[in-house]
Formats: structure tokens, sequence, C-alpha cells
């Protein structure tokens, strides 16, 4: 949707896993945007431009969303691992141009921030995440709440085109229950992202990126478990979501990286739509240099 990026341009890039739909724009250092699920690169549609005045700004559809491309899972959601949909990023940048480069990351695709950072240090220079806590984490201390408040992770990773098949018979429906508060999505908004929600190839390609979420990215996690990240680190949470009122953030990604700053934001789960105007002060202040 051109009129939300005015300026942008929209590109297709041939990674070695996958062709990458994206837009870029604007000038200065280069800023990855990625985001979550159910959603696309429009998510980031209220701060992109604003900060497309500081810095390039790409933003792509992941592997398996948007106009992306969405290949079979393969052996273990091989590849739909956070590790492949990393690579994608690295190639794409490395395509534009751009060898190092800073990255946030909302929901899914602060998670494949999470595995960018760990697999590539040497590419990223400073590093966003927005309202997750690491997956595995997640994962070993899940608890009744938390369980309910996100049971599509349980769901989506069920086999046999079970969630597929029950997505697809009423795709808008399940949408909705996503998407919430439905007030912060503009009704063009939504239909954009029915739009490709409703493709049966994203009903199936994101039900195997979180299947991979639930096995190999676990393998993967585990293996980086004693690690730390070096480069700086932004995490913020929604007061309102699940991840601000489950999890102490900050002290749980202390145990991650070694230079942690962070704070909640008045909001749910959608900070970008939420609470865009608090979002953009801290980004770019954070990208910028700035502690948080």
């Amino acid at each position: 949707m051109p009129e939300f990026f005015t300026g942008f341009e929209q590109r297709r890039i041939e990674t070695s896993g996958a062709e990458i739909n994206l837009v870029i724009g604007g000038s200065g250092p280069p800023l990855l945007l990625l985001h979550g699920y159910p959603q696309t690169h429009l998510m980031w549609r209220k701060l992109a431009p604003r900060l497309a005045a500081d810095f390039t700004i790409v933003a792509p559809d992941l592997r398996g969303y948007g106009d992306s491309a969405k290949p079979p899972a393969g052996p273990d959601c091989i590849n739909y691992s956070k590790r492949a949909l990393a690579q994608d990023q690295v190639d794409t940048m490395a395509k534009l141009g751009f060898e190092q480069f800073m990255v946030a990351g909302h929901d899914r695709g602060a998670r494949v921030a999470h595995r960018l950072a760990r697999d590539h240090p040497e590419r990223i220079e400073r590093l966003a995440l927005l309202d997750i806590v690491p997956t595995l984490y997640r994962f070993e201390t899940i608890d009744q709440k938390a369980a309910t408040s996100s049971y599509h992770w349980f769901f989506l990773i069920q086999p046999g085109g079970l969630p597929e098949r029950l997505i697809g018979a009423e795709p808008e429906f399940f949408l909705r229950s996503m998407l919430r508060p439905s007030a912060v999505f503009e009704t063009e908004i939504f239909a954009e992202y029915l739009r490709c929600f409703r493709n049966p190839e994203t009903i199936r390609a994101t039900c195997d990126e979180y299947r991979a979420g639930a096995s190999i990215d676990l393998v993967h996690d585990r293996a980086a478990r004693a690690r730390g990240l070096t480069m700086p680190l932004l995490v913020l949470w929604g007061q309102r979501s699940s991840q601000g009122s489950g999890y102490d953030v900050l002290s749980v990604w202390r145990d991650h990286a070694e230079n942690v700053s962070g704070q909640a934001i008045g909001s749910g789960h959608f900070l970008a739509a939420e609470a865009p105007d608090e979002r953009y002060l801290t980004l770019r202040g954070f990208f910028g240099g700035k502690s948080a």
C-alpha cells in the first residue's frame, strides 16, 4: 500500500532460500524493521516514514508472510526456522549494499531478529526487540495464564493440516480474533492484512513457522544458550500484553545479553499501532545512539 510509505520504493529480492518482498526508503544508517504474526511490513506504516528522516528503512515481509515467497516446510520445518528467516535478511541487506545494519523486530519478527543477532553478530550494530521474551525461556516457563493468552502457539503447531483447515474455513474471523484491539487497525489496513492472510499458502506457511518455533528453533536456541549478545539491546513491551504482565522482561533479557535497556509502554501487544508516537521517539533515540 504505497500511500502509507510515501517516498519508498517496493522491491523484490532473491535470497538463498526465498524471494522477499519489501519497501525501502529514507537516507542515513540502514535500519531493518521486521513484523510479527499475523501481519506484514504494513505494521510499520506509522513509524517507517518518520524514521526515514534519519535512517534508510528496509521493511520486508518475512518468508511465508505477506507477498514474500512461501516455500515448502522441508524436514523438521527447517525452511521456516528462525535461522532460515534470519538468513533471508542477511542476504537481502547485502544485496541492498548493507553489510552492517541495525534491526528492530516485533513479535515473530523479534524472534527472527534475535536469531539474526546470534548467528550474525558482526552484522548487527544495535538491536531492538518488541514485546517478546526468548522463545526457549517462554516454553520452559509457560504456565496456565501464559498458555491461555498465547493459545495460538499450541494451536498452530498441530500436525496434519488441522490448523490450516480450521483457519481456512473462516480466515477473516480468525484474523479479527488475533488483531485486537480492532480499533487501532483502520478498515483499509485490516483489508490489506486479510488479502494476504486468506491465501491458503500464507496460512500453511505461517503455521510451519510456528511449528519450527516449537521444534528446530529450540534446538538452535539450546545450542546458543551459553553465548550472550554483546551489541546494545533495547527491549520494549506493552504493559497490557501477556509479555508485560507475565514476566520481568528486563531481568529475563539480562540473562541473555550484556548491554540491555528498555521500558514498558502503555499499550497492549501491538505497540507500533497502539502507541506509535512513544514508539517512534524511543526507537529514534536508541538507534541514533542514545539510551532508552
